[in-house]
């Protein structure tokens, strides 16, 4: 298995980046962020992973808005 010491995604699952999006935003916010109908008609993880699986466009974004979520957690830790 190749190391990836510089990528903050590796080892993290997408259905683990869901959830925790899931937990930190709400389907509202992720639907308004990133407008696909998984996050807004009837939002559940299963359709969303498997929509996200084909889709790279909108991987690439929930996956950006995962890497600023860790951001901003990071910053509140440092900030208090």
């Amino acid at each position: 298995m190749e190391l990836q010491p510089n990528n903050p995604l590796h080892g993290i699952k997408l259905e683990q980046i869901i959830n925790d999006l899931v937990a930190h935003y709400g389907w509202e916010y992720m639907g308004h962020t990133v407008k696909i109908n998984c996050f807004t008609s009837n939002p559940t993880v299963k359709s969303s992973l498997k929509f996200l699986r084909r889709t790279p466009w909108a991987r690439a974004k929930v996956e950006a808005m995962y890497l600023n979520m860790l951001k901003q957690n990071e910053n509140k830790k440092g900030s208090s």
